[in-house]
């Protein structure tokens, strides 16, 4: 993606075969409107949903993409669109997450908040990013338990000195049991042996876990 690379959204709040105008009507606004900011339109996203609604294919699917492609910029025909109520803050917070810009047509450009939206955006990011501080503490503070409960995660791996150990790659079904049993969450366990270059979702983990359990009590 280029990094004048942009996104259209477009909503409607009935499935109404009288609405197909408005969404292409949207499209085609959004499209120009786009191109006269300069960017270049790389996917448009569209629902038939009411804007209370997060549970949303067209809104999730941006979401997602805007963060794997790294989108700078969201056109949209009005803040309104995104959503409304609480779940217009939700989606707003998120984008404000990815550094994604939105402009809308209601605007002729960067979407203005008010006061209030502005602020309480800048209260949801700040506690954010101190939740996060005090989930990696937790992290760090269980994995220092473990350590001193003599878990020693190098030695099951090949590439930090025990030839017989298993490779990255490879779910570590022992490490993971030996983690649980010092009394660390499947989200520690998770961020600690990505740590260590074990690239695997919790998910995983997880399941890989009570599958050993599964088999032990047989």
């Amino acid at each position: 993606m280029t990094q004048k690379s942009a996104v259209l959204y477009c909503r409607v709040s009935t499935e109404k075969e009288t609405q197909d105008k408005s969404l292409d009507r949207q499209k085609m606004e959004l499209m120009d409107f786009a191109t006269s900011k300069g960017y270049e339109v790389a996917q448009v996203f569209s629902d038939r949903h009411s804007g209370y609604d997060i549970d949303r294919e067209g809104l999730l699917d941006l979401l997602e993409y805007v963060k794997v492609y790294e989108i700078p910029a969201l056109f949209v025909q009005d803040e309104t669109r995104l959503g409304r109520g609480n779940g217009r803050m939700a989606v707003l917070h998120l984008l404000q997450k990815t550094n994604t810009d939105i402009f809308t047509l209601s605007d002729s450009g960067h979407v203005r908040l008010n006061e209030m939206d502005a602020m309480l955006l800048e209260i949801l990011a700040i506690v954010e990013e101190y939740q996060r501080k005090l989930h990696n503490a937790k992290i760090r503070r269980g994995m220092r338990r473990a350590v001193q409960n003599g878990y020693r995660p190098e030695k099951n791996l090949k590439d930090r000195g025990n030839p017989e150990g298993r490779d990255r790659i490879d779910v570590p079904i022992e490490q993971i049991v030996q983690l649980r049993e010092k009394g660390m969450t499947f989200e520690e366990i998770t961020v600690t042996l990505k740590g260590l270059g074990f690239h695997v979702s919790k998910a995983t983990i997880h399941r890989r876990f009570m599958e050993f359990k599964e088999r032990n009590e047989d």
